[in-house]
């Protein structure tokens, strides 16, 4: 790719999340910051998971994901179920309060963002969401 390319696409992604940080933080999306609507998300998508396992998808330490998952077992939209062969170990599942939660989040920003994309036709609006896909994918070849 050409230096120019990697230039334009260098600073558009640090407006991007300049913005996003912006919205989410100033205009509040839902209730749930980034960091929990993810593990969430996760963990309703992909079933239950320990805090290690969290921590490898997301490349995080398992502190950081060990406090984010606290705030959210507070909230109780998880909760820690005991593994049955090791009982020191356990994994994580969504509570019924948590997926009415991750549901009207994920609805409210799906809600935000269909505006800002109203004038973009789906051709664009589809070819937009695979390059993302295709870029998020690029991060895991890296690891």
């Amino acid at each position: 790719m050409e230096k120019r390319s990697i230039e334009m696409i260098e600073l558009e992604l640090a407006m991007l999340v300049r913005r996003l940080t912006s919205m989410t933080t100033y205009k509040k999306i839902g209730n749930l910051d980034r960091a929990a609507y993810l593990l969430l998300h996760q963990i309703a998508f992909y079933g239950s998971a320990g805090v290690k396992a969290l921590a490898d998808e997301f490349h995080l330490d398992i502190s950081t994901v060990s406090r984010q998952v606290a705030a959210l077992e507070q909230k109780a939209y998880i909760v820690r179920v005991p593994d049955p062969v090791d009982g020191r170990a356990f994994s994580l599942q969504i509570t019924d309060l948590g997926s009415e939660v991750l549901e009207e989040n994920r609805l409210a920003r799906q809600d935000t963002i269909g505006k800002l994309l109203h004038a973009w036709s789906e051709e664009e609006g589809a070819a937009l969401g695979q390059l993302l896909q295709k870029f998020n994918a690029s991060f895991e070849e890296e690891s």
